[in-house]
């Protein structure tokens, strides 16, 4: 990252985790902006929503997100910044038998009023799950799932979906207690619902998109909005519809990015470079 002024040096910020983001976040936003991040200590993050369903999500990904902060902000009432990150993992809008994995890193200026919020989506995730009768095929399934440097969770099973409530086993990191959780529960339900820890600290791949999501965030902040100057002014929306090059309707494909301040609500539409669209992203052409 080339260095830049960092706005806010040694101006201290509250980390809402407890799965180790610090790790990726925290150097990135010291190096780039002056933050000086800590952990907000006392913070349960598990009861905003788990991945492993003991706590069912309210809300959006963003709500979440904003939850995390407000608890941060409770921990530190001196402090004017604070910090969550929030991931989801869902198919592929357009591919729906693969996996989407999204990160999200808001960062919260109270002084200010500011709210920014850094982005990364991708398919590159071990975003999954087996239903496994025996440890044989428990193993199977750990080692697609790159297990044991990525962790996984063995809940109780019952019509080939997830039963939390009959078992629950997460930190699993040797297949010694692999095999012991497999038995444990396929006593007990039949079989066993394998699936991966989507956790930071337990997926070094998911830790690695939250890193491209923090610095996601700091392209935000160094992009200042061209009426009111205030940072954050970024791609909020991309418009599909890129004429097709055979017939001319409109496609899946991108035609325009459009950007926008917060802070003062000024919109800027960026038509992108192509002209025209692959037939194969046509309905009509390529139905």
């Amino acid at each position: 990252m080339p260095a830049a002024p960092r706005p806010y040096q040694d101006e201290p910020a509250v980390l809402a985790t407890m799965h180790g983001k610090e790790r990726v976040i925290a150097p990135l936003l010291e190096r780039a902006l002056g933050l000086r991040v800590t952990i907000s200590s006392g913070i349960d993050t598990d009861r905003f929503g788990t991945f492993s369903r003991d706590v069912e999500r309210t809300g959006s990904q963003l709500d979440a997100a904003r939850a995390k902060i407000a608890a941060a902000f409770a921990t530190a009432p001196d402090v004017n910044f604070a910090l969550a990150s929030e991931g989801s993992f869902c198919p592929h809008p357009y591919i729906p038998v693969v996996p989407l994995a999204r990160e999200i890193v808001v960062l919260a200026d109270r002084a200010r009023g500011l709210e920014l919020i850094g982005h990364h989506a991708s398919l590159t995730t071990n975003f999954s799950h087996a239903v496994v009768s025996d440890v044989a095929e428990a193993f199977a399934f750990a080692e697609r799932s790159r297990f044991p440097e990525h962790g996984l969770i063995v809940l109780g099973c019952s019509d080939g979906q997830p039963a939390p409530a009959r078992a629950l086993i997460k930190d699993i990191q040797r297949p010694a207690d692999l095999a012991n959780a497999v038995e444990r529960v396929t006593v007990l339900c039949g079989s066993a619902f394998v699936e991966t820890d989507m956790r930071a600290h337990r997926n070094p791949t998911r830790m690695r998109a939250i890193k491209r999501a923090t610095l996601d965030l700091v392209r935000r902040f160094r992009s200042p909005c061209p009426v009111c100057v205030a940072p954050g002014f970024a791609i909020t929306v991309r418009l599909a519809g890129l004429p097709c090059s055979w017939c001319g309707g409109p496609t899946l494909a991108i035609r325009a990015d459009v950007l926008s301040c917060a802070a003062c609500g000024h919109r800027l539409e960026r038509l992108v470079t192509a002209t025209s669209a692959d037939p194969g992203q046509c309905s009509d052409c390529n139905p």
